[in-house]
């Protein structure tokens, strides 16, 4: 499994590296710019125009892989085709943004509502796979055989609807400077993979069709970014982040893990709500929180670096307790 892992790796990091600097002037000519909000950090005004859309790139690298994958793992499919299909609801959220000339696309309703859809058939698979027997493994209380396994119940509906929602949510407010979604969540595969492969899943290839790809796509997205990756890839990597979690029955992990996925979402709940208590008043500098970092005088490669080293970190621990 290690082998194929790591081949679907390389397929998706040439891909991906491939396909970039030809994508690149595509998205020029098309003048698929990215269309920064005018109440975010005033630097960030100068990115006005830059690509966007630049998850597709990285979803065709996914793709290649997952071909190779799949006659040999088939629970692969199910995990690619729920990412694409979360990537399909980010591009017509690009396509809206850019057909409208603003930073918003699609109405949170109608974003919704498509995730809803796509989130409940997944959902709907799960339950033939585990019935109502569906349990979670806690982190640092063992491996799979030896940890806590909490049996939810019927309750496990519910909360796999949240987890996909919310680790939806934090992946695509992740997407706020360059390379950083890239980068965390490359390291947020990376240790999928290690517990994938300690579990024994067969769906676990899957996390080297991904760590591949977005290794491929940050040459390109890494500061100063030439392309960014657009709702179409964040929402895609959330798609992949919720639906590998759940399959491998280990979505507590994300809140490890993936820490920087719900501080970002945490911050943004906070700042909303504070400004409404107070009436006007910002409890951060501004949210999400990477924005926070940046208006007290870190760079943006700073905070990536950061935010990596704290996933890293997490990893670490989650992995060693296991």
């Amino acid at each position: 499994m290690l082998r194929d892992t790591l081949i679907a790796l390389l397929i998706g990091f040439v891909v991906t590296a491939i396909a970039c600097p030809l994508f690149i002037p595509v998205l020029h000519r098309l003048k698929f710019g990215q269309m920064v909000r005018d109440d975010g950090p005033k630097e960030h005004l100068k990115k006005t125009g830059t690509p966007t859309m630049g998850g597709i790139s990285f979803l065709a690298g996914i793709l290649a892989a997952s071909l190779f994958l799949i006659p040999k793992y088939k629970e692969v499919a199910v995990v690619f085709l729920f990412t694409i299909s979360y990537g399909i609801i980010g591009f017509l959220d690009d396509m809206l943004k850019i057909k409208k000339k603003q930073s918003e696309g699609l109405k949170s309703s109608q974003k919704f509502i498509l995730q809803l859809a796509v989130s409940v058939i997944f959902i709907i698979y799960l339950y033939k796979i585990y019935g109502l027997d569906y349990g979670v493994l806690i982190p640092f209380t063992g491996s799979f055989d030896k940890g806590i396994i909490l049996k939810l119940g019927v309750i496990w509906i519910p909360f796999a609807l949240f987890v996909i929602l919310g680790t939806d949510n934090g992946v695509n407010f992740t997407d706020g400077l360059d390379g950083l979604c890239s980068s965390v969540t490359v390291i947020v595969a990376l240790f999928f993979m290690l517990i994938g492969l300690k579990g024994g899943f067969s769906v676990t290839p899957v996390t080297g069709a991904v760590i591949g790809s977005l290794m491929g796509f940050l040459i390109f997205n890494a500061y100063p970014a030439k392309v960014f990756m657009g709702d179409t890839g964040s929402l895609a990597l959330g798609g992949f982040v919720a639906s590998y979690a759940l399959m491998c029955r280990i979505p507590v992990f994300i809140a490890v893990i993936g820490f920087i996925y719900m501080i970002e979402v945490i911050s943004v709940i906070i700042q909303v709500g504070y400004f409404k208590a107070t009436k006007g008043k910002r409890f951060f500098k501004m949210a999400p929180i990477h924005h926070h970092f940046e208006l007290c005088g870190w760079s943006e490669t700073r905070t990536v670096t950061v935010f990596g080293i704290v996933t890293v970190i997490l990893g670490i621990l989650v992995y060693l307790f296991m």
